[in-house]
């Protein structure tokens, strides 16, 4: 026999069930025109409680299989925060946090752009190296 907080417990979970889902902690891709997918992850927070209580009734002292009657209450709290947003452009996938604690964490988060900017000013200077040589090769050969 199941008990009448069992009920009330379950009710209230499958209501919670319900309001959560995945789409809510990673929420729907947004795409703009120049191709980048935004898509938001979000922290999600969740307070239950339940209680109940058996009064006791004159009548059912002698009677073991009376019920007695029940009073109680259940309820639930659902938070939900913003934490960071996942950026997919063609070349390259990027998480940004909404805040960000400090510069340290700035800096390290900005360290592939950088590399990737030095890389490509040293493929330009090699190429422009590249150049000259074959422009030079080309004047002393007439």
């Amino acid at each position: 026999m199941e008990h009448p907080i069992e009920g009330l417990m379950k009710t209230t979970l499958d209501n919670l069930k319900q309001m959560i889902d995945v789409n809510t902690i990673v929420g729907d891709a947004v795409e703009t025109q120049d191709g980048t997918v935004i898509i938001p992850i979000s922290k999600v927070s969740i307070g239950f409680i339940s209680g109940g209580t058996e009064f006791k009734e004159e009548a059912a002292k002698g009677d073991e299989n009376k019920k007695m009657p029940f009073g109680g209450g259940s309820g639930a709290g659902v938070s939900l925060q913003p934490v960071a947003f996942l950026v997919v452009k063609q070349d390259y996938v990027r998480l940004l946090p909404v805040a960000q604690a400090g510069s340290i964490e700035r800096i390290i988060d900005n360290i592939p752009d950088f590399i990737d900017e030095i890389v490509t000013l040293f493929k330009k200077d090699k190429n422009k190296d590249e150049v000259k040589t074959e422009e030079s090769t080309a004047f002393n050969a007439t």
